[in-house]
């Protein structure tokens, strides 16, 4: 059975009823206890007062029994709020007030009573009066005796009875009047959230532009709803991203398949010889080698958003990862008469994924070599950097990328030269890729380029610790990357 409310404004004004209601108790708890020792005090410094006020009072009758010199219409005052009592050390009752009727002030007196004084103490009489009552010894002329002198608390009680009322009566009012008035607090101070929620509720997919209107910007609400806009900003930039992603990819899938489409109804048309057939086997297998790196591209970049690649991570010599790389491409460079040369600090160590790092910069050098000119040099330099990082420079000789096209170099399927792409048979994915696996090496990748003065990449990577390798990932297969 649930019993708590289920919207927020109910919870927030019954826990602030609640919380009122204890700190209102516990104040009229302490306030009744208070007015209580208050009166009570005032009650035992009035007995000791008129304690010394009966002592002066008495008086020896002819007969030798004791009396109170009282002033003229304090004996019959039926209001008479003081009680007086004389007893003997054998405890005998010399004198008594008259209106108690013959009702003792306690028991007969010990003979500690005899010694010292008493301090107050409360005692009900036999008629239910309750009294204060005060004991000490007095010394006569010739004998001692204990006086013994009490006040009426009935007043005291009546009193607290009084304020008792008040507060039981008083008390629930208010709790109930503060209910209310925190409920409608707490409705303006969620009204915010209701909007919030009316105005979300009308966004979807297809109009991520919408955002929540903030009043006060300063305010928790405000920073809830600058939050909230700005992950609808980043869910409008990823769906925009998805939609082009998905676009560029149907549209390079669909080129290849259409060159093979294409090549084979013309090879269809008439009949051919052998080694025309080969020329157009040998087109097809162009057009399939070009889409399955793009599949597996693709594949790659699609396993990499998930979080599905593991990376096995060694100490390994960012210079030697260099000079692999450049063996790897080394055959394409020698077709265009292009050298490639590797230098720098061989003891510079990183913790990476060799494969995976070799492949970034296999990218970059297969980028360089695609748009650096014949007879061209391209440079892999190693060195320090700062913050404790290795970098590796790849810098080319090519004719350098624009400065407006600087910031999207990096994004899938973007290319500078679109008219250029047939002819290297790219399909923009190798430096989003790049990008990628320097980044799960906790790196960064820079590009430094004027136009016509070719292009420097920078990878920066930590340089590795003498702690344990560390491993992250999903799944233990890596895929094989190629240049995209």
């Amino acid at each position: 059975m649930k019993l708590s409310p289920s919207n927020v404004r109910s919870r927030l004004t019954l826990w602030y009823v609640g919380v009122l209601a204890a700190l209102l108790i516990a104040y009229g708890i302490g306030s009744l206890f208070f007015l209580y020792l208050n009166m009570r005090e005032q009650i035992d410094h009035n007995l000791l007062e008129d304690m010394e006020t009966v002592e002066g009072q008495i008086a020896t009758e002819p007969d030798g029994s004791l009396t109170l010199r009282l002033h003229h219409g304090d004996e019959g005052d039926p209001g008479l709020d003081r009680f007086v009592e004389i007893w003997s050390p054998q405890g005998k009752v010399l004198y008594r007030t008259p209106q108690l009727e013959g009702q003792a002030l306690g028991g007969p007196p010990s003979a500690e009573d005899a010694r010292k004084d008493v301090a107050p103490v409360s005692e009900r009489l036999a008629s239910g009066f309750r009294v204060r009552i005060a004991s000490s010894p007095h010394h006569l002329a010739d004998r001692t005796v204990i006086l013994r002198v009490a006040h009426n608390e009935e007043k005291m009680w009546r009193e607290l009875r009084e304020f008792a009322t008040v507060l039981l009566i008083g008390l629930p009012l208010g709790v109930l009047l503060a209910g209310f008035g925190g409920y409608a607090l707490a409705r303006k101070a969620l009204a915010p959230i209701d909007a919030m929620t009316r105005e979300t509720q009308k966004i979807s997919a297809e109009d991520l532009g919408a955002r929540l209107s903030i009043k006060n910007g300063d305010d928790e609400l405000g920073r809830l709803g600058t939050v909230l806009n700005a992950m609808l900003g980043r869910l409008q930039g990823a769906f925009e991203q998805l939609r082009r992603f998905t676009a560029d990819a149907s549209h390079e899938l669909r080129t290849p398949l259409t060159a093979i489409r294409s090549v084979g109804e013309v090879a269809l048309q008439e009949p051919k010889g052998a080694a025309e057939y080969r020329d157009v086997i040998g087109s097809m297998l162009e057009e399939v080698d070009r889409l399955t790196r793009l599949v597996e591209s693709l594949l790659v970049l699609s396993r990499a958003d998930a979080s599905r690649i593991q990376l096995h991570r060694a100490d390994t010599s960012l210079l030697s990862v260099a000079e692999e790389a450049a063996s790897t491409l080394e055959v394409l460079a020698e077709e265009k008469q292009q050298k490639i040369d590797v230098e720098g600090d061989g003891d510079l160590v990183v913790s990476a994924d060799r494969l995976i790092l070799r492949q970034a910069i296999v990218n970059l050098l297969d980028n360089a070599i695609k748009y650096s000119p014949v007879g061209s040099r391209i440079l892999i330099r190693v060195r320090p950097g700062d913050d404790k990082r290795a970098c590796l420079d790849v810098i080319d000789q090519g004719p350098g990328i624009p400065f407006e096209h600087q910031p999207y170099i990096f994004d899938r399927f973007y290319r500078v030269d679109k008219s250029r792409t047939r002819e290297w048979g790219g399909a923009g994915l190798g430096l989003s890729i790049t990008r990628w696996a320097v980044e799960a090496h906790r790196g960064e990748i820079l590009l430094s380029s004027k136009d016509g003065a070719g292009c420097t990449f920078r990878i920066c990577l930590p340089i590795a610790s003498d702690g344990p390798n560390q491993t992250a990932g999903r799944v233990s297969a890596t895929p094989r990357m190629g240049p995209a």
